[in-house]
């Protein structure tokens, strides 16, 4: 019924497609989170700012291909798009953009960040970047998040590999340090994502897709999103404690940690309406405030 409705609201009001419209395809916000780890990965991995030769097509490369492993996602979930609140009005469910025109849109600028990698970083970071790619929009979009609830553990490796994806840009090389803040990000995804599917069980459930919240119930997420956050506590210390950070993140991140523990007790024990929004939107602010306080730390001390 849904699906009728939207045809016959797009067939009374035609609008030709804007760049604002591509733009949407890209998940500018998420792309600039992972641009930003990136950028820290980078960071870490040299004494010295990076130089602009490495930085620019490096960010450019890791940027582009991201937005182009989100424009994959919204072609992939147009028919679930069109039965959420939350993703009714993109592009594709609109009718504003044609699966042909995402699919070489996507391609076009997947391809462009590749060449950007490969010509000017290096080929183990073109290749990772691509293999976080496909683990985004094939693997976890395509197959994952379709056939269990546990999608968004086992696929958030692909989200979590831009600072490794910085590292490799820089040195060439795979090390300890950035495996280790992919698993800070790896470790942040799933109450990341929880508190937000917890907000919206009932999207889930209408559009069939087996969410946690949605297979186990939302009890059981909130247990699960507690029991990852304190884990998550104990992951974020790893920087400070192999000597790879220092005391203003270990502060720092000690109370970004105290507050998204904090969300994460109250949605359990005594949530109110928006606690599950409210926590899912702090988390966003955490990941960034951390990674920042990495950047500072790395450059103060």
């Amino acid at each position: 019924m849904l699906s009728t409705v939207l045809a016959k609201v797009q067939s009374a009001n035609p609008r030709a497609a804007t760049w604002r419209d591509y733009l949407v395809l890209t998940k500018p916000r998420v792309v600039a989170l992972l641009l930003v780890t990136a950028l820290v990965g980078m960071c870490l991995a040299s004494p010295q700012w990076i130089a602009w030769q490495v930085l620019v097509p490096g960010l450019a490369g890791i940027g582009l291909m991201s937005a182009s492993a989100a424009a994959v996602n919204h072609l992939v979930d147009r028919h679930i798009d069109a039965r959420m609140a939350r993703t009714l009005r993109r592009p594709l469910p609109q009718g504003t953009l044609s699966p042909l025109r995402v699919l070489v849109f996507a391609a076009t600028i997947g391809s462009i960040g590749f060449a950007c990698l490969m010509i000017w970083v290096n080929a183990l970071t073109a290749w990772l970047t691509l293999a976080s790619m496909v683990g985004y929009a094939v693997v976890y979009t395509m197959f994952l998040k379709r056939a269990t609830p546990q999608n968004i553990v086992i696929g958030g490796l692909a989200g979590a590999a831009p600072p490794l994806l910085g590292w490799t840009a820089v040195t060439n090389h795979i090390d300890p340090i950035a495996i280790l803040l992919v698993m800070i990000i790896f470790t942040w995804t799933p109450p990341h994502f929880w508190a937000l599917a917890v907000h919206r069980q009932k999207d889930y459930a209408k559009a069939e897709v087996p969410m946690l919240p949605v297979t186990h119930g939302i009890d059981f997420t909130k247990t699960c999103i507690l029991l990852y956050t304190i884990l998550l506590f104990v992951v974020c210390l790893l920087p400070y404690l192999v000597g790879a950070a220092g005391w203003i993140y270990l502060t720092g991140v000690s109370l970004l940690n105290a507050v998204f523990l904090g969300y994460a007790w109250k949605l359990k024990f005594a949530p109110e309406k928006k606690t599950a929004f409210n926590m899912f939107a702090f988390s966003i602010w955490h990941l960034l405030a951390l990674f920042i306080l990495l950047l500072v730390d790395h450059y103060v001390l």
